[in-house]
């Protein structure tokens, strides 16, 4: 299942096929058109020259000088899409061989001034070792680096009377009891313990399901401001396996740092 967060229709947008889908790191409204599109999500303009990749199609292109781009190449299941473009926030949905049947439209936002985009490479996590029915695993395009990813780097542009988030552009393959009963996998005797994501050494959140821009707080009194900081994200376990230890496969795109 690909659950995307949050819903928000754009306003006017010149040039756009009537009832076109409008994704932003969130719910799509699906309707009918010729053509699909990236946009600046506060203007609606279309964003000329924005880097198009789905990794696991080893595919990239670029939209032309009004935004407007097309796939040529087939989506063959579930796959994560990244978008990117300087000045912008990169930006990750999860796309599957449906979602371009209707035009979309990708609304992405300006990067702010303390943003920090710390990674937008794909990672995967875990012992590759995993069943035909975990979640996404037709996704997975890469072998695993071992259980745990860890990312250290210097918060400089950093206002402290507002809220700070790591945000995960996408996640997929996570079998914990609450993806199985959301039906994100179809794995029935198993599952597995969420993955846990760690600031400066201390366990900050646990993430149950698969989806698009996931935002994690990042509690102030961890903050080291003009110091090394450091995120950890660790899969989970296999909790049904107690011979071994038996990690959950995950892959992972696109993480930053929002204030």
């Amino acid at each position: 299942m690909k659950k995307l967060f949050s819903l928000i229709l754009l306003s006017t947008l010149l040039l756009l096929p009537a009832n076109a889908a409008t994704f932003q790191g969130g719910v799509s409204e699906q309707g009918k058109g010729n053509a699909s599109r990236i946009v600046d999500k506060q203007t609606g303009e279309g964003i000329g020259g924005a880097q198009i990749n789905l990794p696991k199609q080893n595919y990239a292109t670029r939209t032309d000088s009004n935004g407007f781009f097309e796939l040529d190449t087939q989506i063959n299941g579930p796959s994560i899409m990244s978008v990117q473009k300087e000045n912008y926030k990169p930006f990750t949905m999860t796309v599957n061989d449906n979602t371009f049947s209707a035009p979309i439209v990708v609304g992405i936002e300006k990067s702010n001034a303390s943003d920090l985009a710390l990674d937008a490479n794909m990672y995967h996590l875990g012992d590759d070792s995993y069943s035909d029915l975990s979640a996404n695993a037709g996704e997975f395009r890469m072998q695993a680096i071992g259980p745990f990813y860890t990312k250290r780097f210097t918060l400089k542009k950093l206002d402290l009377k507002k809220p700070i988030y790591l945000v995960i552009g996408s996640i997929i393959g996570i079998d914990t009891a609450m993806a199985r009963s959301m039906g994100q996998n179809q794995i029935p005797n198993a599952f597995a313990s969420p993955p846990e994501v760690y600031f400066n050494g201390n366990k900050i959140s646990e993430i149950q399901l698969n989806g698009d821009g996931q935002k994690i707080k990042l509690p102030s009194n961890l903050i080291r401001k003009n110091q090394v900081n450091e995120i950890t994200i660790k899969t989970g376990r296999n909790i049904m396996q107690t011979a071994y230890i038996d990690y959950d496969d995950i892959e992972f795109m696109n993480l930053i740092i929002e204030n």
